[in-house]
């Protein structure tokens, strides 16, 4: 389950650099607009401001933000109140302006904050032209109201925890002692840090903004939050692209066993797709060469940890960083040929590692915990973690394991059922295992009003704008500008995949989109 790798990016260093600064600008408040499948039934009053302003640092002045504060507690909309930080970059054509288009960039636990400054370079112009495009910070996230749950050291923010017999005691001590601590740090907020009321924020976000419905780009997580608002707000719905989908029946234990059924046929790909450059990259002249090579360094780093540029790697290590990678099949290739040469004792580039920032830890514990109910008996995950580590040789038990939410409080609300005929498009590659093919038919089924476009051989983690298909872009920009979804859904072919990649170490070969996975286990970024 874990946490382990992140290379740098510009948008984590964009983020990196504004986030220190106090973000200014305060609103009036407001009870939300609270849609169907609320449990709460709150009078409307006078919608809410904002105030904008440059954001600091070294973002540039084209960016403004702002601070609107929420309810805590929506069903108390008169009690504590916590920020929510948004920032903006303006239409940039007046006279074709129609609304906001909000963006969330997955995680759960991701910072959106300047999401659309990193995406300005690959968005359509067309799309620029016609919306104000809307970042921000989850509730708990980042600049917004953050969690912490204290944890001080790497080791205690790695979730990451392949069962073994003699560390499973171990493993259930610090379960409970990572719910404890987040308990204890955030008793009065954390149960209130979920998804539903995420979505509620984005109603007084769209109020607030003075728009009588919005428009929303969502990526993997985005994809669950955008759906949940459909359900919660179907009035306020214009125009929703859920890309790289979350199956709303399977929040969030099992959304994460889904990548278990989608890894090990994503290796096999990969394995073909390399002895077929076996020319270019040498790690073997058929799939059943490339694949001894690989578990022979994973049996070598089970026998004695690998050197990565200073960071030691056992089997399970590197099983979980080949896995991230395989959807961009030259940036796995590449990085097997680093492996061979460290089991060898050669000097291999540093690895780039990813430990959770606490609060990121935090932050995303309250959505997967707080969402939905997870087991409590440490015997289901005990013989889930036997059957999966021999069910999925690469995956293993990744997500079967003992883990936070097994002591987490109860949720405070059930998991939302989403079940409506709003309109929106859902895209989505062939070959995401990070989110399968399989849970975006989950989406579509549950979004009955929507279309789904499927890239045909389409791999990786993410579709619009990335270069993945021109077809697939075409779609959706035509969705986003015109608002004319296609009659039925849509099968796209994929571009053709590089063959090479110039970057030594790196998880996804677009450096400019949040190219790094998640590493925490559900339901991936």
């Amino acid at each position: 389950m874990l946490l382990r790798r992140r290379s740098t990016s510009k948008i984590a260093l964009v983020i990196a650099a504004v986030l220190a600064p106090a973000l200014l600008g305060t609103t009036a408040m407001a009870a939300p607009t609270v849609g169907h499948g609320s449990p709460v039934d709150v009078p409307a009053t006078a919608a809410p401001s904002l105030t904008w302003q440059g954001c600091g640092g070294d973002i540039p002045p084209a960016v403004e933000c702002a601070t609107l504060k929420v309810p805590l507690d929506h069903g108390r909309p008169g009690g504590k109140k916590i920020d929510v930080s948004l920032s903006r970059i303006k239409a940039a054509d007046p006279g074709k302006r129609r609304g906001t288009l909000l963006f969330n960039p997955g995680g759960p636990s991701g910072s959106g904050l300047f999401y659309p400054l990193a995406l300005s370079g690959l968005l359509p112009q067309s799309v620029k032209d016609r919306y104000d495009l809307i970042g921000f910070d989850p509730r708990g996230v980042g600049a917004s109201s953050p969690l912490a749950c204290g944890t001080n050291t790497a080791d205690e923010r790695l979730t990451y925890r392949p069962y073994k017999r003699a560390t499973f005691a171990k493993d259930l001590a610090w379960a409970r002692d990572i719910a404890d601590r987040c308990r204890n740090r955030n008793r009065e907020t954390l149960r209130h840090v979920t998804t539903r009321n995420t979505a509620r924020d984005m109603d007084i976000m769209r109020a607030a903004l003075g728009e009588q419905r919005i428009s929303y780009f969502g990526l993997s997580y985005g994809t669950y939050l955008g759906s949940v608002y459909t359900q919660l707000f179907p009035q306020r719905v214009d125009r929703f692209v859920l890309d790289s989908a979350v199956d709303p029946e399977r929040v969030w234990r099992s959304m994460g066993q889904s990548w278990a059924e989608q890894a090990e046929t994503a290796f096999d790909r990969w394995t073909d797709w390399t002895a077929r450059h076996a020319a270019q990259y040498g790690l073997g002249d058929t799939p059943a060469e490339v694949e001894k090579l690989f578990w022979d360094i994973v049996a070598r780093a089970d026998r004695e940890p690998l050197d990565l540029g200073g960071t030691r790697f056992d089997g399970a290590e590197v099983r979980e960083y080949i896995r991230w990678e395989i959807t961009h099949p030259s940036v796995a290739a590449r990085t097997l040929g680093l492996l061979r040469d460290a089991a060898a004792g050669k000097p291999v580039p540093t690895f780039p590692t990813f430990v959770p920032t606490d609060n990121e830890l935090a932050s995303y514990l309250a959505i997967v915990c707080g969402d939905a109910r997870w087991p409590t008996d440490p015997a289901v995950y005990r013989a889930d973690s036997r059957r999966d580590s021999v069910r999925y040789p690469l995956y293993g038990d990744s997500v079967s394991n003992i883990f936070p939410c097994a002591y987490w409080d109860r949720p405070i609300e059930a998991a939302t059922k989403v079940d409506n005929k709003v309109h929106a498009l859902i895209v989505q590659n062939e070959w995401d295992s990070q989110t399968p093919l399989a849970t975006a038919l989950g989406l579509r089924r549950a979004l009955k009003g929507s279309r789904l476009v499927t890239v045909d051989e389409g791999q990786g983690h993410g579709v619009y704008s990335l270069g993945i298909s021109a077809c697939a872009d075409g779609v959706t920009t035509t969705y986003l500008t015109t608002g004319r979804l296609p009659a039925r859904d849509v099968i796209c072919a994929a571009d053709p995949l590089p063959t090479a990649d110039s970057r030594s170490i790196s998880p996804n070969p677009n450096p400019n989109l949040n190219p790094v996975p998640n590493h925490f286990p559900f339901p991936g970024r």
